[in-house]
């Protein structure tokens, strides 16, 4: 029999009618002769309700263990609601917390990865013929503490589980239909793909795509688990995240991404001198504070360079007061920060056999007069920087200039 994980998301547990049609998708699933066990998140806006209500009593120094205790609580809820609708569609299902799935994590609450899964109680489920029901987003640490993923830790926990069980497939149900070409919202004729390779949505993941969650993809490549996206409000196919052997065709450029998550620092008139950027990047490195895109630029006489990188837009305030704190040691003349920035990229597994993608997009965007202010690369992305009011305009552009647009 065929075994699949499937997940789904807050916004299609989100009342008790929406359960319901959960429970009579996965009968049809049952009835079809699969083996199924589920992973859910807690309904929608549940799991926001239970951390404002942590901050309310505690803004800033509640113990991480107990924010973990009442947030894990949401998907207790839905786990239990969906065994139950089950059990009345004569479906025999049984709800397991992350603990009880034998999920075991690290002990970084609020972060935690998962270590291992345990998964003889959740088989034993399957083999007698039952639903195993299985709480998302949680786990246990070494010391028996409730632990929690962090934000989208469902979809690792489908995966995860997956890959544990040996399923034939993991199918991540959501309020999308599929993975596009680029965001639908913003290009209209915006495709959706058949199938992307995980190396493709690990970088359009990583790069804004909301569709699945990084660690996730990143665990599925690890593991190869087949994923497949699909929308919990229609029947109709998705998109397959598999292995790029099983891509008979592949396209040069399979996505353009951007995110809005960008700010742009450029730390100006420092020395050009050896460890100058450690200087800059260490204490951002100790602060925890993530770097991305870098460039440097020296001037004329060679004694003076300038160097721009760009952050998380949420932690730009704390990046400009650590280099501030830090300015005597560094030596600058001044700092310019801009949080009106988006990141634009190109992303495609075919890069790697074909030349002038970065040629294309670079042409195509100074056609549209938008400047570029930050380059970054890997082997199957090329990444840019630009201002946030020309977005739309270069996510349009690129899309029909790598021959994207659908009908």
């Amino acid at each position: 029999m065929t075994l699949v994980v499937q997940k789904y998301g807050g916004t299609s547990v989100a009342d008790p009618q929406r359960i319901r049609e959960v429970a009579a998708r996965i009968k049809r699933h049952v009835q079809a002769g699969e083996r199924v066990a589920v992973v859910l998140s807690a309904m929608a806006g549940t799991t926001n309700q239970l951390v404002a209500w942590v901050h309310e009593l505690d803004p800033a120094t509640y113990d991480a263990a107990e924010y973990d205790q009442v947030v894990a609580s949401g998907e207790q809820v839905t786990i239990g609601l969906l065994a139950i609708a089950l059990q009345c569609l004569g479906v025999p299902a049984r709800s397991f917390l992350g603990w009880q799935a034998g999920v075991r994590t690290d002990a970084a609450h609020g972060k935690a990865r998962i270590k291992a899964i345990e998964v003889d109680a959740v088989r034993r489920c399957l083999e007698e013929g039952r639903v195993a029901v299985v709480a998302g987003f949680q786990g246990l640490s070494p010391d028996g503490r409730v632990t929690t993923l962090g934000r989208g830790g469902s979809d690792t926990s489908a995966v995860a589980l997956a890959a544990a069980l040996h399923a034939d497939r993991c199918d991540i149900f959501t309020d999308v239909d599929g993975v596009y070409t680029t965001d639908p919202r913003i290009v209209a004729k915006a495709r959706k793909l058949d199938r992307i390779t995980y190396e493709e949505m690990l970088e359009m993941a990583s790069l804004g795509a909301k569709v699945l969650q990084t660690r996730s993809v990143a665990l599925a490549m690890a593991h190869k688990v087949r994923v497949q996206v699909l929308s919990s409000f229609e029947d109709k196919p998705g998109t397959l995240v598999t292995d790029e052997d099983e891509i008979v065709e592949d396209q040069i450029v399979s996505g353009i991404a951007y995110s809005r998550d960008e700010a742009r620092i450029t730390v100006a008139q420092v020395k050009d001198r050896p460890g100058i950027a450690a200087g800059i990047f260490g204490p951002l490195a100790e602060a925890a504070i993530n770097v991305d895109m870098i460039v440097q630029s020296v001037s004329r006489d060679g004694l003076y360079a300038n160097l721009t990188f760009t952050v998380s837009r949420a932690d730009l305030p704390r990046a400009v007061a650590v280099l501030e704190r830090h300015r005597d040691a560094i030596g600058y003349e001044r700092i310019v920060a801009d949080a009106n920035v988006v990141k634009v990229s190109v992303v495609g597994v075919g890069m790697r056999s074909h030349a002038g993608i970065a040629h294309k997009m670079f042409a195509t965007l100074a056609a549209k007069g938008i400047n570029i202010q930050a380059i970054s690369t890997s082997e199957i992305k090329v990444s840019v920087l630009i201002a946030e009011e020309y977005a739309e305009l270069a996510l349009r552009s690129l899309h029909s200039a790598y021959g994207l647009d659908g009908a």
